[in-house]
């Protein structure tokens, strides 16, 4: 059973940094595209970032320039390097897979961006 698990959210002030990480487990783990979502209280779940199987990255205009997005095929896992965050980047954040045309979701991790 294909599994995506987030880790790396918390509190942080407003100019800090905070890596997420999303571990991809099952009977094969090549998620494509694999990428993060999230979801603000109140808001609808947003795209952030994401890596397609040819090597496309997006960022959503709101996070470029601040927001990194990597693999580790070695560990079958994805990071998101967030820096100069803000407290609107405040949300809950979902990684999100897919493999032979079906979606994974993880169950989130929680980020604040607050003084």
């Amino acid at each position: 059973q294909e599994q995506l698990a987030e880790s790396g959210g918390g509190l942080v002030q407003p100019g800090g940094s905070l890596r997420l990480a999303c571990a991809a487990s099952g009977s094969s783990s090549d998620f494509y595209p694999i990428g993060w979502f999230r979801q603000a209280p109140g808001k609808e779940r947003e795209g952030v970032s994401c890596i397609s199987s040819i090597g496309f990255v997006y960022y959503a205009s709101s996070v470029k320039g601040r927001f990194t997005i990597s693999r580790d095929d070695a560990t079958n896992t994805v990071y998101l390097q967030m820096n100069n965050l803000k407290p609107e980047d405040t949300a809950v954040y979902y990684c999100h897979g897919v493999i032979f045309a079906t979606e994974y979701w993880g169950q989130g991790t929680q980020v604040t961006v607050s003084s």
